[in-house]
């Protein structure tokens, strides 16, 4: 049995899958950092990253976090994915087993919203502290500026 399978037998709620090659694992919110404490432990050395996927309107679920772990000794990869809620998204953070997830969850924090609970210094890291939003939600309000080129003729 490959060190995956062991791993997601370990929980009921784990369901395994493939995508193009690599495993998936989809974990439930409350399993979410048991889970990874248990990837760890398993031999998943490092969080390679973690990011935010806004499926606004084709899931009850609006975001699912992602992450990506690298096992060195076992040679595999595994994908963790969980949902946070429409509302008020939150997902415990990565960051006391890998600290190397800090800045990523930072950054899906900036851009998403995604509050990661635990995380030591969870502010923005790309936006200016006094923005407003989260850019890379699908409802966020792009604007526009307008432009004038020096050589084109004046538009009214």
């Amino acid at each position: 049995m490959r060190i995956v399978e062991k791993l997601v037998a370990e929980f009921e709620q784990v369901t395994l899958e493939d995508s193009h090659g690599q495993d998936v694992a989809r974990v439930e919110n409350a399993d979410w950092l048991g889970f990874a404490s248990s990837a760890k432990a398993a031999g998943f050395e490092v969080c390679v990253d973690v990011t935010v996927v806004d499926r606004m309107r084709s899931r009850p679920e609006r975001y699912e976090v992602v992450a990506n772990l690298l096992s060195m000794q076992h040679r595999a990869r595994l994908r963790m994915i969980t949902t946070a809620p429409r509302q008020e998204p939150v997902v415990a953070s990565l960051v006391p087993l890998w600290p190397g997830a800090d800045f990523a969850e930072r950054e899906a924090y900036d851009m998403f919203g995604v509050v990661f609970e635990g995380h030591p210094d969870l502010t923005r890291i790309l936006m200016p502290d006094d923005w407003e939003g989260h850019p890379l939600r699908k409802d966020f309000g792009v604007g526009s500026v307008p432009v004038q080129f020096k050589a084109s003729h004046q538009v009214n």
